[in-house]
């Protein structure tokens, strides 16, 4: 029964839009729909996203055209593409992985021309800008023109049919920008008066470089930036919050990710505990860091695994915290799982590491950055080069795979440096698993930015980052230059490469070590 106070069941519908890697379900929906379940709150999540994708592809193998052998092999083999994906055994034969996601993500592509370069990551319009108010506006006035239409206007006016007290959409990534706004649209074309939410990470990014907390005025009723759950209950009427869980996945584990088996994942924390890593976004945007109590998190992940039987625990804190790592250990959640921890002298103890493993700890994802302690150090990035050299070597005797992530083009960096970086990894390839090389890009709203030459580094007014003249005069350009034809054609670093999986890269890379689990 509803609890006093409740005087109607409400009715909110929340939507995962298009594009984003459809490995796993979204964990700020499952998040709010605890929420909302907690407080006898009727709603529904869509993930368009998974179910757009998966329309667009079948869609256009029915229907379209495919010409050249490729896109006629591709069209033909999709379902069972489909299927190779979602098996455990073809993550044991890296050729035949590779293949399979190579020709999933050549029809999505082909589904998506001539105007759209879709992926099963990105999204990108050759018309519009999704940082760009404009564009976005008009992505909204002519919904039609967005790949996902045929799919999402029959979505959306069933959805409508169910009368819902609002329509969320949580957008957390420029790929999903352009759809989202697409959406509201037709949302707003066909029924005027239905009240939008928008809310997600990226919302609250625009929101805090813009200050405006209006955004899309006529299109987005309500923006919510931040933890949605308490704004979303307010909204409704709802002042006595109930808080039971943390995280719901009812809504959403029957729906058929492209991974072998369910993948759960679970925020433990919002923000980085560390928060002194200087052009951090997370330092830049002054988000404070709130963990949930860690008893509550260990005992949430069992009832969790419990429920669902993942094949894999996605833990999606900026930086799993060495308490945390600790509790894991004591109080394993009974799934393997993996995400992303700082360097810390907990790794340096073997015992530690092998405890980790025994836990259920898959992979983790390590900030190394560079190879270079000057560098580290004026990153402010709290790690010591013995300590990651030892942490690597314990990893690798415990079984953990590692996935190295390394940041190039940053203001202290300079060529000789970004070289030094290169001699780590190839002194270290024995130890690391897969590879993720960025280039730096530099945030909008950094205190560091004041002190550099900048310019914008998109043409439009919602752009995150800014272009800098490098102080050492490592350009961008010079940057991507060495990875690619430097770095990447390295003997000791090529095999790596090859290794990291394509478009779901560090999302199906533990998968990769199951034989070995």
């Amino acid at each position: 029964m509803p609890f006093a106070g409740l005087c109607r069941i409400l009715k909110v519908i929340l939507i995962h839009p298009p594009v984003s890697k459809p490995s796993e379900p979204p964990a700020g929906l499952a998040r709010l729909s605890a929420c909302l379940s907690d407080n006898f709150v009727e709603h529904r999540v869509i993930d368009a996203n998974l179910e757009g994708m998966l329309y667009l592809m079948r869609t256009f193998v029915r229907t379209g055209m495919p010409v050249g052998r490729w896109s006629l092999r591709a069209c033909k083999n999709l379902e069972g593409n489909l299927a190779l994906l979602r098996n455990p055994g073809t993550f044991a034969n890296q050729s035949r992985y590779s293949r399979t996601v190579i020709d999933i993500n050549h029809v999505l592509n082909v589904a998506g021309q001539p105007c759209v370069n879709l992926s099963l990551s990105d999204y990108a319009d050759h018309r519009l800008s999704p940082v760009k108010s404009d564009d976005l506006i008009r992505a909204a006035e002519n919904p039609e023109d967005n790949p996902f239409y045929s799919w999402f206007c029959v979505c959306l006016k069933d959805a409508l049919a169910e009368c819902p007290d609002y329509i969320g959409f949580s957008l957390n990534f420029l790929s999903q920008a352009l759809c989202t706004m697409a959406m509201i649209g037709f949302i707003k074309k066909i029924s005027p008066r239905q009240k939008i939410l928008l809310g997600g990470s990226l919302t609250t990014s625009w929101v805090q470089i813009t200050g405006r907390t209006n955004l899309f005025p006529g299109l987005a009723d309500e923006v919510v930036t931040g933890a949605g759950e308490d704004k979303l209950l307010k909204l409704l009427g709802i002042n006595n919050i109930r808080k039971n869980r943390s995280t719901d996945y009812r809504l959403l584990s029957p729906n058929d990710y492209l991974s072998p088996g369910f993948v759960l994942p679970y925020s433990a924390a919002r923000g980085c505990w560390w928060q002194k890593c200087a052009f951090c976004p997370e330092h830049s945007e002054n988000n404070p860091y709130f963990p949930m109590q860690i008893p509550c998190v260990t005992d949430e992940l069992q009832k969790l695994t419990k429920r669902h039987h993942p094949s894999l625990i996605h833990l999606l804190d900026s930086a799993i915290s060495p308490a945390l790592l600790n509790a894991l250990i004591k109080q394993p959640p009974g799934a393997p799982w993996y995400g992303f921890t700082r360097i810390t002298r907990h790794l340096m103890d073997e015992d530690f590491c092998r405890a980790l493993k025994k836990s259920g700890c898959a992979m983790l994802k390590l900030g190394m950055e560079s190879g270079n302690q000057s560098v580290l150090d004026q990153l402010h990035k709290g790690i010591d080069l013995p300590i990651v050299e030892k942490t690597l070597k314990n990893l690798k005797k415990s079984g953990i795979s590692i996935y190295g992530y390394f940041l190039f083009g940053t203001p202290p960096e300079n060529e000789e440096s970004a070289f030094q970086t290169l001699d780590f990894v190839c002194r270290h390839a024995n130890c690391i698993d897969f590879l993720n090389l960025a280039i730096f890009n530099l945030p909008a709203g950094s205190p560091e930015a004041k002190s550099l030459a900048t310019e914008d580094f998109y043409d439009g007014d919602l752009s995150l980052y800014k272009n800098f003249k490098h102080p050492q005069n490592w350009q961008r350009v010079h940057v991507r230059n060495f990875l690619d034809k430097v770095f990447k054609r390295h003997p000791a670093v090529v095999p790596i490469v090859k290794r990291t999986p394509q478009f779901f890269t560090s999302n199906h890379a533990p998968f990769f070590t199951f034989p070995n689990f």
